[in-house]
């Protein structure tokens, strides 16, 4: 493995010094991304909310501006990351208003039906079993609660470069969309920003007496295309 991809692979699971680089990188280069993505969405000032791969912890960061009265947790399979995400947001942690844990989506470390909202910024490209992380995710949601993705890239076409240096998967509105029906989500929303690259899907976790898609009749994305 050269240099170069090796220091890129830190994108998948930040480690030592390149991981601790790469962490304030993300911080940095993937902020406007999360600021467009996390107005495209509701969150009541009251939400329990868990951040999914929370990296650096800068988003936990909005999250917690953006739920005042809520509580935010955040999980991340990379030691780096945990404690980047723990050094960011020290002060609401000893407030009690955010914790971090180091866990995989796979098997999230929470009881069911705990979150209103979950988040996953710049990460399920590298979730090792889609369908099964997102059933996952589900469960630890309440019913009418929202699950939201948000992704820099949106299409596999003119990301061939990225794919083979970090071994990642990209995925389409229609792949997501897809995919969450067959987790048991439903109500899903999916904008694109113009620029054609970024793209956030939100989907509901439905109340246990429904059966077809209705209306989010909480939180909704703003648009929908």
């Amino acid at each position: 493995m050269n240099i170069l991809k090796k220091f890129y692979q830190n994108t998948r699971r930040p480690e030592g010094i390149g991981g601790r680089v790469m962490l304030s990188m993300m911080n940095a280069g993937h902020n406007a991304n999360a600021i467009w993505g996390l107005s495209q969405i509701e969150i009541a000032p009251e939400d329990e909310i868990l951040d999914i791969g929370c990296g650096g912890g800068r988003n936990i960061a909005h999250l917690l501006r953006r739920a005042p009265a809520g509580r935010v947790y955040g999980v991340d399979y990379s030691p780096e990351s945990v404690e980047k995400s723990k050094r960011v947001n020290k002060a609401e942690i000893i407030r009690g208003r955010a914790d971090v844990k180091q866990a995989s989506v796979s098997s999230l470390p929470f009881e069911d039906g705990k979150f209103d909202i979950a988040t996953a910024f710049e990460t399920i490209y590298f979730w090792p079993d889609l369908l099964h992380d997102f059933m996952e995710v589900r469960r630890v949601i309440k019913e009418g609660g929202i699950f939201f993705i948000c992704n820099e890239a949106s299409r596999p076409e003119g990301n061939e470069k990225w794919t083979k240096m970090i071994d990642l998967s990209i995925y389409t509105k229609e792949d997501l969309s897809r995919i969450l029906l067959k987790a048991g989500f439903r109500s899903i929303s999916c904008h694109e920003h113009p620029n054609g690259k970024w793209l956030c899907v939100a989907a509901r976790k439905p109340n246990a007496a429904e059966g077809n898609c209705r209306p989010c009749s909480k939180k909704h994305i703003h648009r929908i295309e």
